[in-house]
């Protein structure tokens, strides 16, 4: 009998133990995984904060650029503006009065000189309002974009036409309105120097959370995973970023190029 007791005491000792073993065993290995998925969340915090940090260095960056950028081209708008331009008007009325003072056949050829400083007048003026961006925002968005068509018309297209589609709705963010502006630009300057494109078209398409851009010319595109990406792409790209716009790239060799833009209004 007191054997059987003590196998009974010494069984009941052992589950008891075994039971105590368990039971340690899973709080230790409870406490790995709650070590382990604090220590997960802690490093993937801290790499989401080194990601975001990084992006908003990025985008600091990017807007520095721009501005310091704006800052150039509206520098350059005001010498146009004042300095070239008020050459080119002194250097239109000497030659006026100069006219008066010479021969019928000297003075013919002074009014066609004449004419080519009045026009050129015309043009620096013109190219200076379209870098200075108070200008842009005096005059409105839709207002840049039809004054810089008409000059480059003027240099070498057959047309240069801004359609606008849908009911117009104003953009909070006057410097989002710029930015756009200067990647509109931008494919301009492309199409002016490599497409041998005859025409141009922009559409404004306002729907009601975007602003749908397309700017297209029937020039002679280019290979997209071939040509060297240049500033003028890098550009545009960071451009719509910092506004949190979509651009695409779509062209083909001989199928002109058409850039779509794509402004969210709730990002205004």
């Amino acid at each position: 009998m007191v054997q059987t007791a003590e196998r009974l005491v010494s069984t009941d000792a052992e589950r008891y133990l075994l039971v105590y073993m368990i039971a340690v065993l899973i709080i230790f290995t409870t406490l790995i995984i709650v070590f382990f998925v604090v220590f997960q969340k802690r490093k993937n915090k801290l790499l989401l904060d080194k990601i975001k940090r990084e992006q908003e260095f990025e985008e600091e960056i990017s807007k520095t650029q721009t501005e310091i950028q704006e800052q150039t081209l509206k520098n350059i708008g005001w010498e146009l503006h004042d300095n070239v331009g008020q050459l080119l008007a002194v250097a239109s009325m000497q030659l006026n009065l100069l006219a008066t003072q010479v021969s019928n056949e000297i003075k013919e050829k002074v009014n066609d000189t004449t004419k080519i400083i009045r026009e050129s007048l015309k043009e620096v003026r013109s190219l200076s309002r379209s870098l200075n961006n108070d200008v842009i925002l005096n005059i409105g968005f839709e207002e840049s974009i039809t004054n810089e068509l008409d000059r480059i018309k003027r240099m070498k297209f057959a047309s240069a036409e801004l359609l606008v589609k849908g009911k117009k709705i104003h953009i909070k963010n006057k410097k989002h309105e710029i930015i756009m502006f200067r990647i509109l630009q931008e494919f301009f300057s492309n199409s002016v120097k490599y497409s041998e494109a005859k025409n141009l078209k922009i559409i404004l398409h306002y729907q009601p959370e975007r602003l749908q851009i397309t700017a297209s010319d029937d020039g002679k595109g280019f290979d997209m995973n071939t040509v060297k990406k240049g500033s003028g792409l890098i550009n545009m790209k960071s451009r719509s970023a910092l506004i949190n716009a979509q651009l695409e790239m779509i062209t083909k060799p001989n199928e002109g190029v058409t850039l779509k833009l794509e402004y969210p209004f709730v990002e205004s």
